[in-house]
């Protein structure tokens, strides 16, 4: 192997030789890949096509030990970071040019002990391989809505999906985690060991690298009361002012997302519909099948419906019913905000904007939390935005180049627009590379607080490959 230039943390270079990086091979249990190795170009490959970078050395780790070898060896050659678990990020922050790049997408374990109802997951599990698991013995714990996506980042940012109003976020059902720090140390950060790194990592995510999560779990399913509502868009006003109405008295039990797009060719579609512009209600019922039929009476009542697919269906089949719209090889640029209610404002902008759609894999969509998630106190994790009720995210999705202008005006224009009636924090697991201007007002009141755990387990800001907290800067201005 011959000597490598690398990117450092001070954004100069450094060149590494052949013997140090022999050594660091010899040291791990996984591999160490550069440019021209067979799998390369596969493992800097990640979901977000619009992200191509090339780190200068990519560690593919298989156990805590490789973690704490490769961190150790990038803070003594000052090497820029990033960590892969499973690339989904719409930042792309998993992939860092001419760095050190931490691939856990082979560390995939889910163990689960059934009478404590407790999981251990590696950080390079996907959500499918979670809920495939913890279904097997009638267990489940809050994940997303796309099952490609892994559960480490999505933890890490705060995780909200179709039973999150029963159940809480993923970070609320977080009990543990272990922890590889700046300084190599493997800690363990629960609520009695390092507490404050563990308040940190449930929705902060900017510490340390994550080798396993201890999750808390909850009897449930096989089976959901799930499907969806798709409604002409011509009558969006009308069936989105039934929608706030009828979930002012829904219960936990009860999700339903609001989806604004082409319709694609689903197979229950008549075909005069595909390509053409719909409102879609996606709705689950996580309780009795037959409390749910009721409680999802109102939604399915409304307006005159194009199609109503809503039935009882596999809990682990439901949470894939999106995968066939997300999958890797797409550019993608979102932008997001938190609302407390739809006010009327907000929904005359976004479905306006349908009418300019720039492509047709082009979406809005308003996700529906509140519930159990809502009921926690902001400052009793990272997390602070627990008074959302819905989180509106502008996905901006398309196949060629030429339309990233287009594509990525027509985002930006509907946040701006929408920008009065949200309540200014933000989801950073939705937010791209170019928000970081958003940092402060996306963690609210805990802003302050996280820069200073921060300063304690990160000052030299090692893990910047994120929405970024930098600890001497952001205390400085604070």
């Amino acid at each position: 192997m011959n000597a490598m230039s690398f990117t450092t943390l001070e954004g100069g270079k450094t060149t590494l030789d052949a013997a140090a990086l022999d050594a660091l091979s010899a040291r791990i249990r996984g591999t160490a890949l550069r440019e021209g190795d067979a799998a390369y170009d596969d493992m800097r490959s990640i979901w977000n096509s619009m992200i191509d970078r090339r780190p200068a050395l990519i560690v593919c780790c298989v156990g805590a030990s490789d973690v704490v070898t490769a961190v150790n060896f990038a803070r003594e050659n000052k090497l820029l970071v990033s960590v892969r678990g499973g690339g989904h990020n719409i930042a792309g922050s998993a992939v860092c040019d001419g760095g050190l790049m931490l691939d856990l997408s082979l560390m995939k374990s889910v163990r689960v002990d059934v009478a404590a109802r407790r999981a251990w997951v590696g950080p390079g599990a996907t959500l499918a391989d979670v809920d495939r698991e913890t279904q097997a013995f009638g267990l489940a714990m809050p994940v997303g809505i796309n099952s490609t996506t892994g559960i480490a980042g999505l933890t890490l940012g705060g995780g909200f999906g179709w039973i999150t109003r029963k159940f809480g976020l993923t970070i609320d059902n977080l009990v543990s985690a272990d922890v590889v720090t700046a300084d190599g140390k493997l800690l363990r950060a629960s609520q009695n060991e390092n507490p404050d790194l563990f308040w940190a990592l449930r929705g902060g995510g900017d510490f340390g690298v994550v080798t396993a999560f201890e999750f808390q779990l909850h009897e449930f399913g096989p089976q959901v009361l799930s499907g969806l509502v798709v409604h002409p868009f011509a009558d969006a006003g009308k069936v989105l002012r039934e929608y706030k109405q009828a979930l002012e008295d829904a219960p936990d039990e009860l999700t339903c997302w609001v989806v604004m797009r082409q319709a694609p060719p689903l197979p229950f579609l008549p075909a005069e519909w595909h390509g053409k512009e719909v409102l879609v209600l996606a709705m689950c019922y996580c309780g009795d099948i037959e409390t749910g039929e009721k409680a999802t009476r109102k939604l399915r009542a409304i307006g005159s419906p194009i199609a109503d697919v809503v039935g009882v269906n596999p809990f682990t089949g439901w949470q894939q019913a999106f995968d066939p719209l997300l999958t890797p090889g797409a550019r993608n640029y979102w932008k997001s905000h938190d609302f407390t209610e739809l006010s009327d404002g907000a929904v005359e902008v976004t479905t306006a904007a349908i009418a300019r759609l720039p492509g047709p894999e082009c979406e809005i969509f308003f996700g529906h939390v509140g519930g159990v998630a809502g009921r926690v106190e902001a400052d009793a994790t990272a997390f602070p935005q627990r008074s959302s009720h819905f989180v509106m995210n502008v996905h901006a999705r398309w196949r060629e180049p030429a339309m990233d202008k287009a594509c990525i005006d027509w985002a930006r224009g509907i946040y701006e627009a929408t920008r009065p009636y949200a309540v200014g924090t933000a989801y950073v697991n939705f937010m791209p590379e170019d928000e970081t201007d958003r940092i402060e007002a996306a963690y609210g009141g805990n802003y302050r607080r996280l820069l200073e755990i921060k300063q304690r387990y990160d000052p030299q800001n090692l893990f910047r490959m994120n929405q970024n907290l930098r600890p001497k800067e952001g205390l400085r201005a604070a």
